[in-house]
């Protein structure tokens, strides 16, 4: 049975790709990389904030530090299924990521009523403190089908593939099903790149013969910023 991580620190780097791009990378990189066992599968994400947002508006501005909170699942899960809440945080480039594994349901109780939780190890004590911090709900649901990739020769390499990114603003549950709106064009993959140092030189290659380029890249950032800022705007000046 493979081990779950719960602690992550690595350096991620985020691109666009049509879909030209994508299918010429993935011959590219045939003999670097390995898909994982799980094949195509779907990522579910709830994201908690403030009831203005505070959270990702300030991610937005890019300070040296930031951090969000979410729940994930693989699949829609039903209330006995393990889901993982995640404290994420970038300090300087780098990404931190901890998270926590329990079933949907006491993940559901422990974001109600997190002080009568008795046993808590050291993450969960973060996740506490974050909550204490900052008052938040569920905000935007956002899901996604990934392809994942580890390093033939570096396991701790990685590099997934995003399609049909979709979001919503209602029906919060990660039990109520996988649907939104879509973020992206429906011929368009985000392609990330997880790595513990630098970027193997036949990647580096790669993207510059194939004219693919990191840029700034967060689907929540996205979503916030094209869709959620005008109904901040109206609720401030009601």
């Amino acid at each position: 049975m493979k081990k779950v991580q719960h602690v992550f620190q690595r350096y991620e780097k985020k691109y666009v790709l049509n879909r030209q791009q994508y299918e010429r990378l993935c011959v590219i990189m045939q003999p670097y990389m390995q898909a994982d066992a799980y094949g195509k599968h779907t990522i579910c994400n709830v994201y908690y904030d403030t009831d203005q947002y505070d959270l990702i508006r300030t991610s937005i501005d890019k300070p040296p530090y930031k951090e969000k909170l979410r729940l994930r699942s693989y699949g829609i899960p039903k209330m006995e299924d393990t889901v993982f809440l995640e404290l994420k945080k970038k300090v300087q480039g780098i990404v931190y990521k901890r998270r926590i594994s329990m079933p949907y349901q006491k993940a559901l109780s422990y974001m109600k009523y997190p002080a009568e939780v008795e046993t808590k190890d050291q993450i969960m004590k973060e996740i506490d403190y974050f909550l204490q911090y900052y008052t938040v709900k569920e905000k935007v649901y956002i899901a996604y089908d990934r392809i994942a990739y580890f390093g033939k020769q570096q396991a701790d390499f990685r590099m997934t593939f995003d399609f049909r990114i979709r979001w919503r603003t209602q029906h919060l549950g990660l039990d109520e099903g996988d649907f939104g709106q879509y973020l992206l064009n429906e011929d368009q993959v985000l392609m990330e790149i997880k790595m513990p140092t630098a970027m193997p030189l036949w990647l580096s290659k790669a993207l510059t013969e194939l004219e693919i380029y990191p840029m700034s890249f967060s689907k929540y950032g996205v979503c916030y910023k094209e869709h959620l800022y005008q109904q901040v705007l109206e609720n401030v000046y009601v």
